[in-house]
């Protein structure tokens, strides 16, 4: 089945979700033997990594539907009209017209696939690579969001406290891929300064957090049908994916980009080649090698300085929100 799938043209009529119900894959992975949700980890101290063999990725996009149905109840809804925002080159970025768009990231869609023709060896191979946050191991999204809305976990997902975020786009300016996508009209700001302040709400993969604090699986894990992913404490994967690299003479992504993700793709081709084959833009994140952005000594003394603001800021802002709920004016 694998081999029949990567010989698919691609056809820009017909959708990845297209393709996975014609397969009797829809309802994001109803029909695959689902896999244990038994704890997946013993040894919580370290940090969870989350290993991704594209020699194994068949672009089916189960992933990307179980990850949809998982966080559905999370998405946006809008108030509109929007405010009118000061100055006026700030522009409102709406998706709620675009919900099903599922080809680049966006407020609804924290999971794609991205595919690449290469031509290695004199080989051509096509390379599907399911893209989300990379969960950085020292995010510059969380050390220099200012209102603490981002933050790292311990086990080392980074994620978006919505009921805080002002939408300021700090996260995605500093991501060296600018991964969070933000929805106007949504959030705290609404109650705040709608017309000065934020913007909205910024979106993106959180790993299943809940999920991970269980010790289970996330959804795309268990909704693949051919075990792309796997995730697991950080010595474990990295020696995992260097030996895999090892066995196929591939090449590994994540483990040096900004200092080092909890994301590692092995890819059979390098990633350089993987980069310049697939589209690039707005939500449609590059592999191309990564600084480390904290590594500079402005940046540094950013987060130095803005971890105990951003700190006492989010508790206030969680404050307000309680209150505002309390009253039934909150429109978060």
């Amino acid at each position: 089945m694998a081999g029949m799938l990567k010989t698919i043209p691609t056809d820009a009529r017909i959708s990845r979700r297209s393709l996975l119900r014609a397969l009797g894959l829809g309802g994001a992975g109803a029909l695959i033997p689902q896999r244990s949700k038994a704890a997946i980890w013993s040894d919580s101290s370290q940090e969870m990594v989350t290993f991704l063999n594209l020699n194994d990725c068949i672009g089916c996009g189960a992933c990307v539907e179980a990850c949809r149905a998982k966080n559905a109840a999370r998405y946006p809804n809008p108030v509109k009209p929007f405010p009118k925002m000061l100055p006026s080159t700030v522009k409102a970025e709406d998706w709620s017209d675009k919900r099903d768009v599922d080809n680049r990231l966006t407020p609804y869609n924290w999971l794609y696939i991205q595919t690449a023709q290469v031509s290695s060896g004199g080989v051509t191979q096509t390379v599907n690579i399911p893209r989300r946050c990379l969960h950085c191991q020292n995010p510059p999204c969380a050390n220099l969001c200012p209102w603490g809305a981002a933050a790292k976990q311990k086990n080392g997902t980074v994620r978006i406290d919505a009921d805080i975020c002002l939408g300021g786009a700090k996260c995605r300016d500093v991501c060296p891929w600018s991964i969070p996508q933000r929805q106007t009209g949504v959030g705290l700001y609404l109650d705040l300064l709608p017309t000065l302040g934020g913007n909205g709400v910024m979106f993106k993969c959180d790993r299943c957090q809940d999920r991970l604090d269980k010790g289970q699986q996330t959804a795309c894990i268990e909704a693949c049908p051919n075990a792309v992913q796997s995730i697991g404490p950080r010595e474990k994967m990295v020696a995992l994916a260097k030996q895999k690299a090892k066995k196929t003479g591939g090449y590994l992504y994540g483990l040096e980009e900004n200092g080092g993700t909890n994301t590692i793709y092995l890819s059979p081709v390098p990633f350089d080649q993987l980069n310049a084959a697939i589209e690039k833009g707005p939500g449609k994140p590059h592999l191309a090698e990564a600084a480390d952005v904290m590594a500079g000594s402005n940046q540094l003394a950013w987060a130095v300085l803005l971890a105990p603001l951003a700190g006492f800021a989010g508790g206030l802002l969680r404050a307000g929100k309680k209150v505002l709920k309390t009253q039934g004016g909150s429109r978060g």
